[in-house]
């Protein structure tokens, strides 16, 4: 009878501890090197990067201890004598390998990551594995992969070769079942601590939002970002009682030249009556991809990237003071197209199933007999864009309904912006040979990391960075007018031009005012004389204003006023991400956050504004909150559903 085999003092789950502490340095090294990439704006000292490491590797510790479960099962149960052969030794190597290079690929996405959005993984970063087509043609096309995977394959190759011998060591571990069982409890422990009492709180210690961001982990915040793509107002925000905020909402869309309709809770459907004659002109919308204020030269941009824009805004209604509302394409679409505010979570364009039916500018001008577009330069699934505007009054035109012999030029986004434009213009010609006024939204793609255009366009090289795109985005749009200044119904049509959103939005506080600053022209010589207007605003009152200088009668659910005809004791501008909602005044902004915080910013426009957490809410922000918990409101129970406002469930909320 052979003795039994005595265990040895080395145990399997040296191997979770071995990759643990490489997960450890990995984590660590990227933080330093996106503290150090940002040093200018964070502006940390020692105490600062000292919280900034020790919260981080809280977060790191249970990523990892969510991560390796599924390891640490099969450490625990894989048999002694399977443990110990060759097999299990080659898939253990394989494994450790895979693991350290899927380490140094994070690392890396991280860094490309940050240098888009300055902030770690997000839900930003969960939508891109929905649209892998683009994001990875993006990714082909703006840096050079070979290189980056080969440097992530050598350093992995060098990891390796250090752990091997540990390794090793590992598998000639004889250890019995019950000793393994309390080393996987222990580890089982750390997981389950981690999911019961984690949050994001632990990382929102600084009122520097570059801190908060680094004291993070980025493969925690993009699973965290799924639980997160869509937020319950109710359960995750500041309330006041329902009556209260609808009573406020209805005081800050009225208007004076308006009369509610409706009766009721959150009720806020009215009869606008613009004076004069109404004008039936042509509206074309051009929605211009990541077009900040500050790249233009009339905002004081050096460079002289948009000449043809600098010239417009001496010809044409010129508004100085415009914000976007969010962060993101579908964020300005769904506030240009339904005047809503940016409720929290995922925008309304991507909520599938209940993105359409929504009372929309081209709901209200499809009924006045307008033919209704959306051109978009790429393909319409992306982002959900062909669902919510098909859904909500417009015929879509993308990529995919248009012949390659169109399209001169394509990269990873869409067709050129020329290209676009070209089929918009063939739009308009189909529509006023009908004998139909039009509206078409056009959403424009050039502006956009690869940054590849047409050669010849502009003196910037394709590909060379957002300078040259912006500069082929101003000629783009510079052309268009000339070759839409030959057409028939040039004179008759409104020229908007708008940017979705800003190139980056990060900054030190929560909802920088400055990055959320873009430009609005409203065009049409024949019928506007040129004038600045400082008033402040924001996206959702883009539809109004247009509404109001055509002077259409109209009902309207949106939320947005006619910016011209808005007191200045009134202007206000909404801004918001997906978890930050904010209501901005000159001098003040009110913010909404989740766990129920409300944050004042006093002089947000400075570098440095005074911020305050409130215990209760002030008068500014209820305001605040009747925007946005009415918003939730009125979406969940359709209350600004296309000619269905009085409907029977509507009838229930009164």
């Amino acid at each position: 009878m052979k003795p039994a085999a005595s265990s040895s003092p080395a145990s399997r789950f040296r191997l979770v501890v071995y990759l643990f502490l490489t997960a450890l340095l990995y984590f660590s090294l990227t933080r330093v090197f996106l503290a150090a990439w940002s040093s200018k704006d964070t502006g940390a000292g020692l105490d600062d990067y000292l919280q900034i490491m020790l919260r981080g590797w809280t977060y790191d510790m249970v990523f990892y201890a969510y991560l390796s479960l599924l390891p640490a099962f099969y450490l625990l149960f894989a048999p002694e004598k399977w443990w110990r052969s060759r097999w299990n030794a080659l898939f253990v190597h394989v494994m450790v390998f895979l693991s350290i290079y899927g380490l140094g690929f994070i690392a890396v996405a991280e860094a490309l990551f940050w240098e888009e959005f300055s902030v770690r993984f997000n839900f930003i970063a969960v939508d891109y594995l929905v649209y892998r087509r683009e994001v990875t043609d993006n990714i082909s096309e703006s840096y050079p992969l070979p290189l980056l995977l080969g440097g992530i394959l050598l350093i992995s190759i060098l990891v390796y070769a250090f752990l091997r011998p540990f390794v090793r060591k590992a598998l000639q571990a004889r250890e019995p079942l019950p000793r393994r069982a309390v080393m996987f409890s222990i580890w089982a422990l750390i997981a389950a601590s981690g999911f019961l009492f984690l949050d994001q709180d632990l990382r929102q210690f600084s009122g520097n939002s570059y801190h908060n961001e680094l004291a993070g982990n980025g493969p925690y915040q993009f699973f965290a970002a799924f639980r997160n793509n869509e937020l319950d107002y109710q359960q995750f925000y500041a309330t006041i009682d329902n009556e209260q905020a609808s009573k406020l909402l209805k005081q800050e869309v009225k208007e004076g030249n308006s009369h509610f309709s409706r009766q009721g809770l959150f009720q806020i459907r009215r009869h606008i009556d613009n004076p004069g004659q109404e004008q039936r002109l042509n509206i074309i919308l051009i929605t211009v991809e990541s077009l900040s204020a500050r790249y233009l030269g009339v905002f004081g941009h050096r460079k002289h990237y948009t000449p043809n824009l600098d010239k417009l805004s001496r010809e044409s209604m010129f508004f100085t003071n415009f914000y976007a509302t969010g962060t993101r394409t579908t964020r300005g679409l769904e506030a240009i197209t339904l005047s809503i505010p940016p409720t929290p979570g995922r925008s309304i364009v991507k909520r599938l199933g209940h993105e359409s039916n929504m009372w929309s500018l081209g709901n209200v001008l499809k009924e006045k007999g307008y033919d209704v577009r959306f051109l978009y330069g790429g393909r319409g699934y992306f982002d959900n864009m062909s669902a919510f505007f098909s859904g909500n009054g417009y015929q879509v035109i993308d990529q995919s309904s248009i012949s390659d012999e169109e399209m001169t030029f394509t990269n990873a986004w869409g067709m050129s912006d020329e290209d676009l434009y070209r089929q918009a213009i063939k739009s308009a010609d189909a529509s006023w040979a009908a004998g139909k006024p039009f509206l078409q939204q056009i959403m424009t793609t050039s502006n956009h990391r690869p940054y590849t255009y047409p050669d010849n366009r502009v003196d910037i090289p394709s590909g060379s960075g957002r300078g040259g795109a912006v500069k082929y985005t101003d000629w783009a749009i510079g052309n268009f007018l000339t070759r839409a200044r030959k057409k028939p119904w040039f004179k008759d049509t409104l020229f908007v031009i708008v940017a979705d959103h800003c190139a980056s939005s990060a900054g030190k506080v929560d909802l920088p005012v400055k990055k959320y600053h873009i430009p609005l022209f409203i065009y049409a010589p024949e019928h506007i004389r040129p004038v600045k207007i400082d008033k402040l605003s924001s996206q959702i009152d883009l539809a109004p204003t247009i509404l109001g200088l055509l002077n259409m009668d109209y009902e309207s659910a949106f939320f947005g006023r006619n910016i011209l005809t808005t007191p200045k004791a009134k202007e206000r501008a909404l801004i918001g991400n997906y978890q930050k909602l904010g209501l901005y005044e000159p001098g003040r902004l009110s913010i909404l956050a989740p766990k129920k915080e409300i944050i004042l910013q006093e002089h947000p426009e400075s570098d440095n504004p005074k911020v305050t957490v409130l215990d209760t809410p002030d008068q500014f922000s209820k305001r605040n909150i009747s925007y946005y918990q009415g918003a939730s409101y009125i979406y969940k129970h359709g209350l600004n559903a296309w000619k269905a406002a009085g409907n029977p469930e509507s009838e229930k909320s009164k």
